[in-house]
């Protein structure tokens, strides 16, 4: 099950479980969509993976299995991840 990790690894944003702006990776590393697509443009730092939206709870099931409330503080480096987003920019995510 999600995780649905409340704010934005690399901003701080506030993403609530029906964000529809939370993108996340196969880890659940979890972003914004300005800075998933903007900042991070599709790399994710931590994996190298690809991201995509984030998918909804129903309200029903979110009672029942509710959301993270352990915020990650922001730790992009973006020198770094300039870096790795060089190595794999032009590589597909299923192949990187």
């Amino acid at each position: 099950m999600l995780e649905l990790r409340p704010a934005c690894e690399a901003c701080g944003k506030d993403l609530p479980p029906n964000a529809p702006d939370a993108m996340i990776c196969t880890y659940e590393c979890t972003f914004c969509e300005h800075c998933a697509r903007n900042v991070l443009r599709n790399v994710c730092p931590n994996c190298g993976g690809n991201f995509e939206r984030r998918p909804v709870r129903p309200r029903a099931m979110l009672a029942k299995n509710p959301a993270s409330q352990e915020r990650r503080d922001p730790h992009v480096d973006e020198a770094a991840h300039a870096a790795y987003f060089t190595r794999y920019s032009s590589t597909p995510p299923g192949e990187r």
